[in-house]
């Protein structure tokens, strides 16, 4: 817990807050090889009792997505001097107000792109092959089996289209190359250099949306995507189509999607 840290800094080791104690052991012994380490006593902790420590220390690794805001930054006070997210999105950060006080904040923006890529694909495979539904059967003990039961559809020659084509979308382009999908599209707010190699197509996005077997979001949570997927954009889709989701939940209109599986 944190009293067993001297929070002095004497001027040779920083002293570092992660907020999280089930932050991965082997980032927790980097840090510790220049730095020492303290974390809350609570788990979950409470945002109190981080924005209590954040004026004892010189920098904070911030796990999860509790709003980092001017808040923590006037609670750190002068001796806080940095802080670092351990994602790519920065939904749950002020950045505005960390540009304004030139407040030094990092972030991971390809750490996860290998990760997110795979669980988008394994996605991809899962819906089309129906997988948790087999799943499910099987655990209620109902599987039929039958040439038509349970039937999928092919990725082979299909159109996958990509919302988002940065680091991950790029990403989940690479993977699906040994695939042999028919065509690649992608939607976003400019060209992107690296899509000609990939094979992948600038589209509008509504063009996007009525042509894909394949839908896969890879766009940042901002006001301007807030529900991007709600009840008129999931009306332009194909009734067959997959929507895949490895960004946040809330560029999903829930009770839209819902309305449209149920239907059809």
């Amino acid at each position: 817990s944190a009293s067993t840290v001297n929070m002095a800094n004497n001027g040779s080791r920083p002293v570092v807050l992660v907020t999280n104690k089930e932050t991965p052991l082997k980032g927790i012994q980097k840090l510790q090889q220049k730095c020492d380490v303290i974390f809350p006593s609570t788990h979950p902790a409470t945002r109190e009792e981080i924005l209590e420590l954040a004026g004892q220390v010189d920098g904070i690794m911030w796990v999860g997505h509790m709003a980092l805001n001017g808040e923590v930054l006037d609670r750190g006070g002068s001796r806080l001097k940095a802080i670092s997210t351990m994602s790519a999105g920065m939904d749950y950060v002020d950045v505005e107000e960390f540009k304004r006080r030139k407040f030094p904040l990092g972030y991971t923006p390809i750490v996860l792109n290998d990760a997110v890529a795979d669980t988008a694909v394994g996605l991809m495979i899962a819906a089309s092959r129906r997988f948790h539904e087999g799943r499910l059967a099987i655990d209620h003990s109902q599987w039929i089996g039958g040439p038509q039961w349970m039937l999928g559809r092919d990725i082979k020659g299909s159109t996958v289209g990509i919302i988002g084509f940065g680091g991950i979308g790029q990403t989940v382009a690479r993977r699906l190359k040994g695939f042999e999908i028919g065509q690649l599209l992608y939607s976003g707010r400019r060209p992107k250099p690296e899509a000609e190699a990939l094979g992948a197509k600038l589209v509008p996005q509504s063009e996007l949306l009525q042509e894909s077997d394949y839908v896969v979001l890879a766009v940042p949570l901002t006001k301007e995507t807030y529900h991007m997927i709600n009840e008129s954009t999931l009306s332009l889709m194909k009734p067959t189509a997959v929507l895949v989701n490895v960004a946040r939940g809330d560029l999903v209109d829930q009770k839209a999607l819902v309305a449209a599986l149920k239907n059809g």
